[in-house]
C-alpha cells in the first residue's frame, strides 16, 4: 500500500537524521485531515503517543480509523473544535504539540469565514495556552497564502517576504487568519518564552487528499477528472504558477521543524521549488493517465495569486531539508493510489 510506504519512508528518513519522536508525547490539532493523519501515522510508527484533536469539518474518521483501532494507549483521539473553551480541559502534559487544524480549501473561503478566522486566531491561542502549560515545543503550520499575491521580483519568495494580502478581500478569512496566528506564535514566544516554530506550507498533494466538492485541490482534481475522462476544468487560462510538494517532503520538513533543538521563533517555507504553471500540471497528469479528456476553462477566482513558488533556502541550511520526489514520481505514486480505489 502506498500510505505505508510513505509512512515508513519519511519515518526513516526522520530516524536517519537523529530526529526521534520514540517515546515523546504529541498533541496535534486537525490530526484527520490530509496532512495531520499523515503525521499521525509517522509518529505512531516512530514509537510517540498521540492525541489527535480534530472536530471534523474537513477532516475524515476514515483517516485515522486505524490508528484508533489498533493503537489502543498509544494513540487518542478527541473530537473537539480548538476553539471552544473546553479544549483547555484537556489535562496531559505534551512535549510537542502541532498545530495544523484549520479549513484551508480555497472554496470554503466565502462559505466558512469567521470559522477559518476563528480556528487561526481563538484556536491558536488556546492551542498556545496548552503549549504554556506542557512548557511543550508548538508548532504552527501557516501557508503560503500569507504572501497573498507576491510581487513578481519576491518569486521564488522568501520568508523575509512581507506579502501583498488585501485584509477585506475573499481570501483574507484564511490569509490573515494565518497571518494572526503568526502573530500570536511571536507574542507567546516574547512574553511567556514558548518554543515557538512556524512553517509555511505550499501546495502539498498524496494519498488521502480529498477531490471531492469544495474540498477538491487542483491535482486530485484534475487526477480524477482525468481518470474518468472528464473535462480537465482550469480556472482562467492555466497561466498562473504553483508548485507541488509531495506529501513525504511537506511531512518530513514540518517534523524536522517541530522538533529540532536552536530554531524557535524561526518560521520555514516548506514545499517543492520547481515552478509551472496550471496548464503544464494539467498535461503532465493528462499524459499519466493516459486520458482523452478536454481542458476547459472558467473564470479565475477572485484573489487567486498569479504565482506561488518557494524559496526554500533557508530549510535547506537550517533544517537539512529539501523537497526529494520529483513531480512525476509523485504523480505516478499519487495516481496509482486513487486508480485502486475506483
Amino acid at each position: 500500500m502506498q500510505i505505508e510506504k510513505d509512512v515508513r519512508a519519511i519515518a526513516d528518513a526522520l530516524k536517519n537524521s537523529s530526529i526521534d519522536y520514540a517515546d515523546l508525547r504529541v498533541l496535534i490539532t486537525g490530526g484527520a485531515g490530509f496532512l495531520g493523519s499523515y503525521i499521525c501515522d509517522v509518529l505512531i510508527e516512530m514509537g510517540a503517543t498521540v492525541v489527535c484533536v480534530d472536530n471534523l469539518s474537513s477532516g475524515r474518521l476514515e483517516n485515522i480509523q486505524e490508528l484508533i483501532d489498533q493503537n489502543e494507549g498509544q494513540f487518542t483521539f478527541i473530537r473537539q473544535d480548538i476553539v471552544d473553551a473546553s479544549i483547555l480541559e484537556i489535562e496531559d502534559q505534551f512535549d510537542v504539540i502541532l498545530h495544523l487544524a484549520s479549513r484551508a480549501a480555497p472554496m470554503e473561503f466565502e462559505k466558512y469565514p469567521i470559522a477559518i478566522l476563528s480556528t487561526n486566531t481563538i484556536g491558536t491561542m488556546n492551542t498556545l495556552e496548552l503549549a504554556k502549560r506542557s512548557n511543550a515545543k508548538i508548532l504552527f503550520t501557516s501557508t503560503s497564502e500569507t504572501y497573498g499575491d507576491p510581487d513578481p521580483q519576491f518569486v521564488p519568495t522568501p520568508e523575509t517576504y512581507a506579502g501583498s494580502v488585501i485584509s477585506t478581500g475573499i481570501r483574507s478569512c484564511y490569509e490573515e487568519g494565518k497571518r494572526s496566528g503568526e502573530a500570536f506564535m511571536a507574542a507567546y514566544r516574547r512574553q511567556y518564552g514558548i518554543d515557538t516554530r512556524i512553517v509555511r506550507i505550499f501546495n502539498t498533494y498524496g494519498p488521502k487528499i480529498r477531490a471531492d466538492g469544495v474540498y477538491g485541490r487542483v491535482v486530485p482534481r484534475f487526477v480524477d477528472q482525468s481518470l474518468r475522462g472528464d473535462p480537465i476544468t482550469i480556472f482562467g487560462d492555466g497561466s498562473q504558477t504553483r508548485s507541488f510538494s509531495y506529501i513525504t517532503d511537506t511531512v518530513e520538513g514540518i517534523l524536522r521543524a517541530a522538533l529540532l533543538d536552536g530554531v524557535s521563533g524561526e518560521v520555514f517555507n516548506i514545499g517543492n521549488d520547481k515552478e509551472m504553471t496550471v496548464l503544464q500540471l494539467a498535461k503532465i497528469i493528462r499524459e499519466q493517465t493516459n486520458s482523452e479528456s478536454e481542458f476547459v476553462f472558467s473564470k479565475l477566482p477572485e484573489g487567486d495569486p498569479k504565482r506561488r513558488c518557494p524559496d526554500v533556502t533557508k530549510a535547506a541550511t537550517m533544517l537539512n531539508w529539501t523537497p526529494k520526489v520529483d513531480l512525476n514520481a509523485g504523480l505516478k505514486n499519487f495516481i496509482s493510489w486513487v486508480s485502486e480505489l475506483k
